[in-house]
């Protein structure tokens, strides 16, 4: 409901009248710790952005909106009726003492006795706002909102999120007709990739999803593939969905303009969306804990500017993430004024993008450019060739502690209850798993040493598309021998980061007697075969090991072991395979459901892609294990005989 404090509207500087929409509501600060505890998203977010347009005087230029609960038929476009009725109900009485353990099994999210009403409201604000600016009510709106909504997936909450605002909004435009809305671009500069918005539109032709973030090879929070440039969408859809996957932090104002001047913004001209949506998360903004990026308030104001050409000036912002109360506020006020149209906006001249920065945008436009045949021109020598030196490759996860400018806080390693000494505890387990050895069995491309290496010294080797990270502890195999088990080898999803398209290898983790695989055995410490899953799983939360000395005690009774921490994964499930010179033999696949998955079709079988097949072969040969005209057999057999 408008509360009366937006009587008056803004005077561009064409002397057009503009009506620009806020949202603000102290409700959603009910949102909290359970029981008070210190977190990044917290209410003070809010009531920052607030106090700093309100000192400005900006509110009084714009229509201010109270919050709107959002009702459940909305939702349901975009939520299962599970996860809705969790988030309906987390907030009762009834569920009290049971809100941290269920929070728990959860992706970095917690809950409190106002919660619930706090997702309603920041999904309605955002539902509602757009509503008005698609009817041609407002120009233009932002919805200063929290929780935030973009990691929030089909059934479950994670990163901050409960339920996808943008994605309910989005949705409700494209499903009232009377709107007249058919296309929406959604552009979310959050330093996070927005992996819950992505997967809802990736087979929709209707919303041209694109998302600007710090990726890391797919170490950065979320963690995975799904942020990379290869993730095009799929079916209607495919050609819609564009990442721009940084791959280290420090990116600013020059790395942002970038990316809009030379993808988003020649996609968006052919693409002409009726709305934009932006998911405007601040945790790219200089200063910030958790981002580790240095986007200004300036910077921010000219990918706003440049996004205005589109629909009229047709734009709703959500707040996403944001976790410096000055940036964030400081940001959020620049936006709005730029959506008012009171003040100039000037491009720095003399500021230019890491050589990094060049690299990933012409492997976006080489990716897409079947699709945006405007991407196939090759950009200029001369306009590439203007960088600024990146000094050091900063790690989401091993920041160097003593550059006080660029320390950020994984957000996969954020509690409620933040353990001080999560450092120490770090070492102690790897102190105490670097004493004991195991038998690493490879099946794939591990079975070529140099390749395997990359895990352990970082690098890569030809033919991947991307450098590992590598283990903490560095020290080379201390054995490597080669054996035959009783599994069935065959490949299967449909492309890699590392690869390229293509499938990738798994093992069967049942045995039959028919089936021989050859494995490649490296005798390492389970501290590095702890880093060697943490690699193959893309995962980045390292303050316990996902697979201790109680797991390898217990296994060769269990056999298998399936690691939830690493339940994303496609290696996740540890197996069993027996002992050598006393030694564990241990590898890492897909778990059985899974098998009968790839049985089913419901995850495909694909043969692999040249270059992996190359490094498959080339280790089979140079391991003594088979000629090469018999290693492609091996390898071709695998890829075709029926599972």
């Amino acid at each position: 409901m408008e509360n009366g404090m937006g009587a008056q509207v803004s005077s561009s500087a064409s002397g057009e009248l503009r009506r620009v929409g806020l949202v603000y509501d102290e409700r959603m600060c009910k949102h909290s710790t359970p029981t008070g505890e210190p977190h990044p998203e917290n209410p003070d977010r809010i009531r920052a952005i607030w106090n700093k347009l309100m000192s400005a005087k900006i509110p009084q230029r714009c229509v201010v909106f109270d919050a709107k609960e959002v009702e459940d038929k909305y939702i349901a476009a975009v939520h299962t009726s599970n996860h809705i009725n969790l988030i309906k109900t987390i907030s009762s009485k009834k569920l009290a003492s049971q809100r941290d353990r269920i929070a728990a099994k959860l992706n970095s999210i917690y809950f409190n006795e106002g919660s619930s009403e706090s997702a309603y409201l920041a999904a309605g604000s955002v539902l509602d706002v757009a509503a008005k600016v698609a009817k041609g009510e407002l120009n233009s709106a932002f919805a200063i909102v929290r929780p935030p909504g973009h990691h929030a997936e089909e059934t479950e909450p994670m990163g901050f999120c409960l339920f996808n605002n943008i994605a309910i909004a989005t949705s409700f435009l494209l499903n009232q007709k009377e709107l007249g809305i058919n296309k929406i671009l959604i552009v979310d500069w959050d330093v996070h990739h927005g992996n819950g918005t992505q997967k809802t539109f990736y087979k929709d032709s209707q919303v041209l999803f694109f998302s600007v973030h710090r990726d890391e090879y797919g170490t950065f929070y979320p963690c995975g593939d799904d942020g990379s440039y290869d993730m095009k969408g799929e079916g209607e859809g495919e050609g819609y969905n564009i990442n721009v996957p940084w791959e280290n932090g420090k990116c600013g104002d020059a790395d942002y303009i970038a990316a809009w001047d030379h993808i988003l913004i020649p996609v968006a001209r052919e693409f002409k969306p009726d709305i934009s949506l932006v998911s405007a998360g601040f945790d790219a903004a200089i200063g910030d804990p958790l981002g580790g990026c240095r986007i200004t308030p300036h910077g921010f104001a000219i990918l706003l500017k440049k996004l205005m050409e589109f629909s009229n000036g047709k734009i709703v912002m959500a707040l996403e993430g944001g976790y410096n109360l000055n940036s964030i506020a400081n940001s959020v006020l620049s936006c709005v004024q730029v959506l008012l149209e009171d003040k100039q906006i000037v491009e720095p001249s003399e500021i230019y993008p890491f050589e990094s920065t060049w690299r990933v945008i012409k492997e976006v436009r080489e990716e897409l450019s079947a699709y945006w045949p405007i991407l196939a021109e090759k950009l200029p020598e001369k306009l590439t060739s203007k960088v600024t030196p990146l000094v050091k490759t900063y790690s989401s996860e091993y920041e160097d502690e003593n550059d006080d400018d660029d320390v950020t806080i994984p957000l996969s390693k954020l509690k409620v209850s933040d353990d001080d000494d999560a450092h120490d505890k770090v070492e102690d387990w790897r102190s105490e798993l670097s004493k004991v050895d195991v038998w690493y069995a490879s099946f794939g491309s591990n079975m070529s040493e140099s390749r395997f290496r990359c895990y352990i010294q970082g690098g890569q080797v030809e033919g991947m598309r991307r450098p590992c990270k590598g283990a903490v502890d560095k020290s080379q195999p201390k054995e490597v021998l080669w054996k035959t088990v009783p599994h069935r080898l065959f490949f299967g999803r449909e492309s890699t980061v590392t690869w390229g398209p293509g499938g990738v290898a798994f093992l069967n983790p049942q045995t039959n007697n028919h089936d021989k695989t050859f494995m490649c055995l490296y005798r390492i410490t389970l501290e590095q075969f702890n880093d060697v899953l943490l690699q193959e799983n893309v995962s980045s939360d390292t303050t316990s090991p996902f697979f201790d000395l109680n797991a390898l005690n217990s296994i060769e009774n269990k056999t298998n072991i399936s690691l939830k921490a690493l339940k994303d994964g496609w290696y996740h499930n540890v197996v069993y395979l027996g002992k050598e010179k006393g030694v564990p033999i241990l590898t890492m696949t897909c778990r059985v459901d899974q098998v009968e998955g790839f049985k089913s079709g419901k995850i495909p079988l694909r043969p692999p892609a040249k270059e992996y097949a190359d490094t498959l072969i080339r280790g089979l040969v140079m391991g003594k294990q088979l000629s090469e005209d018999e290693a492609i057999a091996y390898i071709n057999e695998a890829s075709t005989k029926p599972l």
